[in-house]
Protein backbone atom coordinates (compact mmCIF):
# COMPACT_ATOMS: atom_id res chain seq x y z
CA UNK A 1 0.00 0.00 0.00
CA UNK A 2 1.39 3.34 -0.80
CA UNK A 3 0.63 6.41 0.93
CA UNK A 4 0.90 10.05 -0.71
CA UNK A 5 0.25 13.67 0.93
CA UNK A 6 -1.18 15.97 -1.44
CA UNK A 7 -2.70 19.53 -1.27
CA UNK A 8 -5.64 20.41 -3.31
CA UNK A 9 -6.97 23.39 -4.11
CA UNK A 10 -10.97 23.96 -4.99
CA UNK A 11 -10.61 27.32 -5.99
CA UNK A 12 -7.96 26.52 -8.65
CA UNK A 13 -9.64 23.74 -9.53
CA UNK A 14 -6.01 21.66 -10.73
CA UNK A 15 -5.96 18.42 -10.30
CA UNK A 16 -3.10 16.80 -8.53
CA UNK A 17 -0.42 14.75 -10.99
CA UNK A 18 0.50 11.43 -9.31
CA UNK A 19 1.47 8.37 -10.77
CA UNK A 20 1.33 4.68 -10.29
CA UNK A 21 2.46 1.55 -10.39
CA UNK A 22 0.15 -2.12 -9.98
CA UNK A 23 1.35 -5.33 -9.50
CA UNK A 24 -0.67 -7.96 -11.96
CA UNK A 25 -2.30 -10.60 -9.85
CA UNK A 26 -1.89 -8.52 -6.65
CA UNK A 27 -4.12 -6.53 -4.63
CA UNK A 28 -3.38 -2.43 -5.00
CA UNK A 29 -4.42 0.32 -2.49
CA UNK A 30 -3.12 3.73 -2.45
CA UNK A 31 -4.25 5.99 0.05
CA UNK A 32 -3.88 10.08 -0.29
CA UNK A 33 -3.71 12.30 2.23
CA UNK A 34 -5.47 15.29 1.05
CA UNK A 35 -4.68 18.55 2.65
CA UNK A 36 -6.36 22.34 1.86
CA UNK A 37 -3.43 25.19 0.74
CA UNK A 38 -3.30 26.50 4.52
CA UNK A 39 -2.09 22.80 5.29
CA UNK A 40 -5.54 22.03 6.95
CA UNK A 41 -6.70 18.16 5.91
CA UNK A 42 -9.24 18.20 3.60
CA UNK A 43 -12.63 17.34 5.01
CA UNK A 44 -15.00 14.71 2.94
CA UNK A 45 -17.59 14.57 5.18
CA UNK A 46 -20.82 14.03 2.97
CA UNK A 47 -18.48 13.46 -0.24
CA UNK A 48 -18.24 11.03 -2.92
CA UNK A 49 -15.91 9.50 -4.51
CA UNK A 50 -14.89 7.47 -7.83
CA UNK A 51 -12.42 6.55 -9.98
CA UNK A 52 -11.44 4.41 -13.05
CA UNK A 53 -8.72 4.21 -15.30
CA UNK A 54 -8.26 3.18 -19.22
CA UNK A 55 -5.51 2.38 -21.50
CA UNK A 56 -6.31 5.13 -23.51
CA UNK A 57 -7.32 8.37 -24.17
CA UNK A 58 -6.32 9.05 -27.49
CA UNK A 59 -8.89 10.11 -30.31
CA UNK A 60 -10.86 6.81 -30.96
CA UNK A 61 -10.53 5.00 -27.69
CA UNK A 62 -13.70 2.97 -26.25
CA UNK A 63 -15.14 4.63 -23.59
CA UNK A 64 -15.02 1.30 -21.56
CA UNK A 65 -12.94 1.74 -18.51
CA UNK A 66 -10.24 -1.03 -18.11
CA UNK A 67 -11.00 -1.00 -14.39
CA UNK A 68 -13.19 1.02 -11.68
CA UNK A 69 -11.35 1.46 -8.52
CA UNK A 70 -12.95 1.04 -5.14
CA UNK A 71 -12.98 4.38 -3.61
CA UNK A 72 -13.40 4.90 0.45
CA UNK A 73 -12.79 7.76 2.76
CA UNK A 74 -10.20 5.93 5.55
CA UNK A 75 -10.48 9.29 7.39
CA UNK A 76 -13.23 12.07 5.98
CA UNK A 77 -12.57 14.59 9.04
CA UNK A 78 -8.40 13.91 8.22
CA UNK A 79 -8.62 14.21 4.31
CA UNK A 80 -7.47 9.97 3.97
CA UNK A 81 -9.03 9.05 0.48
CA UNK A 82 -8.56 5.54 -0.92
CA UNK A 83 -8.14 3.85 -3.96
CA UNK A 84 -8.16 0.14 -4.09
CA UNK A 85 -8.58 -2.92 -6.89
CA UNK A 86 -8.13 -7.02 -5.66
CA UNK A 87 -6.06 -9.46 -7.27
CA UNK A 88 -8.77 -10.58 -9.15
CA UNK A 89 -8.76 -7.22 -10.63
CA UNK A 90 -5.35 -6.38 -11.49
CA UNK A 91 -4.48 -10.21 -12.70
CA UNK A 92 -7.17 -9.45 -16.00
CA UNK A 93 -4.90 -6.56 -16.77
CA UNK A 94 -2.81 -6.07 -19.70
CA UNK A 95 0.67 -4.97 -19.04
CA UNK A 96 1.41 -1.15 -19.67
CA UNK A 97 0.61 2.22 -19.38
CA UNK A 98 -3.26 3.55 -18.25
CA UNK A 99 -4.14 6.46 -17.42
CA UNK A 100 -6.64 7.57 -14.25
CA UNK A 101 -8.49 9.88 -12.41
CA UNK A 102 -9.70 10.11 -8.82
CA UNK A 103 -12.99 12.41 -8.96
CA UNK A 104 -15.13 14.17 -5.55
CA UNK A 105 -18.54 15.44 -5.09
CA UNK A 106 -19.46 17.46 -2.04
CA UNK A 107 -22.99 17.29 -0.97
CA UNK A 108 -23.97 20.07 -2.90
CA UNK A 109 -23.11 18.47 -6.07
CA UNK A 110 -20.06 20.20 -7.17
CA UNK A 111 -17.46 17.75 -9.06
CA UNK A 112 -14.41 18.08 -8.89
CA UNK A 113 -11.30 16.33 -10.20
CA UNK A 114 -8.75 15.72 -7.33
CA UNK A 115 -6.30 13.32 -8.95
CA UNK A 116 -5.20 12.07 -11.93
CA UNK A 117 -1.96 10.54 -14.14
CA UNK A 118 -0.44 7.50 -15.46
CA UNK A 119 -0.45 3.70 -14.17
CA UNK A 120 2.06 1.30 -14.99
CA UNK A 121 1.17 -2.34 -15.01
CA UNK A 122 3.67 -5.03 -14.59
CA UNK A 123 2.09 -8.28 -15.39
CA UNK A 124 1.76 -11.19 -12.89
CA UNK A 125 4.28 -13.80 -12.48
CA UNK A 126 2.66 -16.92 -14.32
CA UNK A 127 2.10 -20.16 -12.12
CA UNK A 128 2.16 -22.82 -15.30
CA UNK A 129 3.75 -25.86 -14.44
Amino acid sequence: MANQNITFDTESGTPYESNLTINGGANFSNIFTVKKPNSQAFDFTDYSGSSQMTKSVAIGATDAPDATFSVGFTSAVGGKLEISLGSTATRSLEAGRYVYDVNIVSAGSTYYKLVKGDIMVHAGVSTRP
